[in-house]
C-alpha cells in the first residue's frame, strides 16, 4: 500500500513537494473564517464542534453569537444548560451542545480551567473524539498529529489512487503531515477537500498538487446521496397579543428524555388540520432534516386554555431553547427577529 500521494511511484521528495505546494496554496487562498484568527483552544474547540455535521455558512453567525454569550470556558461551564441550548438553537444535533457544556465543566473542575494540551488528554473530555482532539491539539498546541475528516479522506484516496479505509487513512494522513506546521497543514488538507477536491466535479485545474495526484479526479469518492423522503406536517400558532408587549406565544416542551432535541421548545402540532381541507394555512414553508424534506403548514389558532404547554412572552423567545423549525416558523411569523436584523448586535440569536 502506498501511503498518501504516489510515494512508491515517485521519489522521496514528493511528500516534501506536496507539503510545500499545499501550504503555499493555503496561505494564498484560505477562506477568511473567524475561528482561524486565533489559536485559543477554547475558540478552536467551539468551532470544531459546531462544524460537525453543519455547513460552514450556517456556523459563522452562530459562532460569533455563542462567543458573545460565553466568551470563556469558565462562562460556559457556569451557564445553565437551557441557556447553552438556546445559543445552539438552529445548529441541530443538540447532543453536541450538551457535551460541550459537560466538557466545559470537566475542564473547570478537573483541569483548573486549562485545556489538556495534547490529543490524549483532549479525548478524555466528553464529546471529543479522535478527529476533534487531533484538530485542537495540532491547531492550538502544535502537536504533530494528523486529522482525518471526510474532506481529508477524499484527498488521500484520490492522491493515492487507493480505497483507504479505517486506520489506513490515519496512517496515510500522519505520513503526509508537515511536522513543523501541523495545525496549518491539517487546515490546508481540509480546505483542499472542501474547496477543490470536492466529491463531484473536483477542480483539478486549480489544484496546487494535481501533478502529484494518482487519479487527477477520476476516482469517484463522493458519498452516495440517500433518497430524500417527503413528509407533510401541521403546527398551530397560538399567539395572544393583548397580554403584554409583543404578546405571548403558546409553546410545548419536548420531554427531557426524548431521543431527539430533548427539552427544547416547539409549536404544538395541529392534529385538526385534516378537518380543514377547505381552509388555507396561515403560512407554509419548507424544512429539511437529514434525508427528509418537510412541507410545514402553520395554522393561526385563537388563544385557548391548554395544559400541555406554556405561554411564553415574545420578548423572551430570543433566549429560549427552541427547535430549529420552531425558530424558523416564529421568524417568518414575525414573532422573532430575523438573522439580518440582529447582525448589528453581534449575532443571530
Amino acid at each position: 500500500m502506498s501511503l498518501g500521494i504516489r510515494i512508491d511511484a515517485g521519489t522521496r521528495d514528493e511528500p516534501k513537494k506536496f507539503r510545500r505546494r499545499l501550504l503555499a496554496w493555503y496561505e494564498r487562498h484560505a477562506r477568511d473564517l473567524p475561528w482561524r484568527a486565533s489559536r485559543d483552544p477554547y475558540r478552536v474547540w467551539i468551532s470544531e464542534i459546531m462544524l460537525q455535521q453543519t455547513r460552514v455558512a450556517a456556523v459563522i453567525e452562530h459562532y460569533h453569537e455563542f462567543l458573545r454569550r460565553f466568551p470563556t470556558v469558565e462562562k460556559l461551564a457556569a451557564a445553565r444548560e437551557a441557556s447553552v441550548l438556546a445559543a445552539w438553537s438552529g445548529l441541530g444535533y443538540y447532543r453536541r451542545a450538551r457535551m460541550l457544556h459537560a466538557a466545559a465543566r470537566v475542564i473547570m473542575r478537573e483541569h483548573g480551567g486549562e485545556f489538556p494540551a495534547n490529543e490524549e488528554g483532549l479525548r478524555a473530555l466528553p464529546g471529543i473524539g479522535r478527529y476533534t482532539a487531533a484538530a485542537i491539539a495540532s491547531i492550538a498546541f502544535g502537536e504533530v498529529v494528523a486529522v482525518v475528516d471526510g474532506n481529508v479522506e477524499r484527498v488521500l484516496q484520490r492522491m493515492s489512487g487507493e480505497r483507504l479505509v479505517g486506520e489506513q487513512l490515519w496512517t496515510a494522513a500522519n505520513h503526509m503531515l508537515d511536522a513543523k506546521r501541523p495545525g496549518d497543514f491539517n487546515q490546508a488538507m481540509m480546505e483542499l477537500g472542501a474547496m477543490v477536491c470536492t466529491p463531484r466535479a473536483p477542480g483539478c485545474l486549480t489544484c496546487p498538487v494535481v501533478e502529484l495526484c494518482a487519479t487527477r479526479g477520476r476516482m469517484n469518492v463522493g458519498a452516495k446521496t440517500a433518497p430524500q423522503k417527503k413528509r407533510e406536517i401541521d403546527y398551530s400558532l397560538h399567539w395572544r397579543e393583548e397580554n403584554c408587549r409583543g404578546g405571548e406565544v403558546f409553546l410545548a416542551q419536548r420531554a427531557r428524555n426524548a431521543s431527539l432535541m430533548a427539552g427544547l421548545w416547539e409549536l404544538p402540532e395541529n392534529f385538526d388540520a385534516e378537518n380543514r381541507r377547505s381552509a388555507e394555512p396561515w403560512l407554509t414553508l419548507r424544512h429539511s432534516i437529514t434525508v427528509t424534506d418537510y412541507t410545514v403548514r402553520v395554522w393561526r389558532i385563537a388563544a385557548s386554555s391548554r395544559s400541555d404547554g406554556k405561554w411564553i412572552p415574545v420578548d423572551r423567545l430570543q433566549r429560549l431553547a427552541l427547535t430549529g423549525l420552531a425558530r424558523k416558523i416564529l421568524r417568518k411569523a414575525g414573532a422573532l427577529a430575523t438573522e439580518n436584523s440582529l447582525q448589528g448586535h453581534g449575532g443571530t440569536e
